[in-house]
Order: C-alpha cells, then sequence, then structure tokens
C-alpha cells in the first residue's frame, strides 16, 4: 500500500503532542495497559486500519499480552480467554465504534457491564481511548498509512 500522503501529524506537527499527551494521560487513568491495547486491537480491525492492528499487537505483545489471546480479539465473545473486565471493554469498544448500527448504539446494558469492572477514572480512560483510536484509524485509513512506521 502506498501513503496518498505524509501522515497529517507529520505535517502539521503542532497536531501530535497534544495527541501523544493524551495517550500518556489515558495510560495513567488505570486500565491494565493489555486491556487498553485489546480494545485499540478491536477498534482498529473494526476499522480496518492495518497500520493501528499492527502498532496495537506489537505494543500488546510489549505488555506481556500471547499471541493466543491477540489472534482471538476479533472473537473474543466466544473464546474462553478474556477476564468479564476484558469482555465488557471490549463490547463498550465496539459500541462506540459502531455508532450507526443501532438506535441506541451505547444501551445501558452495555454501558452498565462496564461499569461494574471499572472505576469512573477507568471508564473515562477507555472512553478516551477508544474514541482516540478512532480518530487514529480515521486519519490513517483516510491517507492509506502503510504498517510498519512507528512515531
Amino acid at each position: 500500500m502506498q501513503a496518498r500522503m505524509q501522515n497529517p501529524a507529520e505535517i502539521i506537527p503542532e497536531a501530535l503532542p497534544p495527541l501523544l499527551g493524551l495517550v500518556k494521560a489515558i495510560n495513567k487513568g488505570g486500565p491494565a495497559e493489555t486491556t487498553l491495547e485489546l480494545v485499540g486491537l478491536r477498534v482498529s480491525q473494526i476499522n480496518g486500519c492495518t497500520f493501528c492492528v499492527e502498532g496495537h499487537v506489537r505494543n500488546a505483545r510489549k505488555a506481556g499480552e500471547s499471541d493466543e489471546r491477540l489472534f482471538a480479539v476479533s472473537a473474543w465473545r466466544d473464546a474462553p480467554c478474556f477476564t468479564d473486565a476484558e469482555r465488557a471493554a471490549l463490547a463498550l469498544a465496539e459500541a462506540s465504534t459502531r455508532l450507526s448500527d443501532r438506535s441506541d448504539p451505547v444501551p445501558d446494558d452495555i454501558w452498565n457491564a462496564a461499569a461494574d469492572h471499572f472505576t469512573e477514572k477507568e471508564l473515562s480512560a477507555l472512553v478516551l481511548s477508544i474514541g482516540l483510536t478512532n480518530l487514529f484509524n480515521r486519519i490513517n485509513v483516510t491517507t492509506r498509512q502503510p504498517p510498519g512506521k512507528t512515531w
């Protein structure tokens, strides 16, 4: 795949530091790094962002995630290797990414399941992480950023 253009965050370099600052803040929010990477991987799979899929797999492995669980993320509902908290985070990630798929995009049962497993601060980090991953996916898919590059 050939990029349509250089990454917009490189063309407008003032944009990248605030985004990376948000990543750092999210990482201090509480959910395990592996949970955040699994969520980022699932969002990126849904959005078809190969750049971000590769990045989340790489980061998850660095955080100690197993290949078995990484391979199972796309079928997490049927995979026995995820905790109830991870399942709640993945369900929230899917619902918040697929906003137009239903009239109530993030129904109470999905929200309440996540709230049963995460504090308000952790939920805030999850919601911000899901939103930021969607932003990165949209930038990278739109400009066809090839996988393998890191910032």
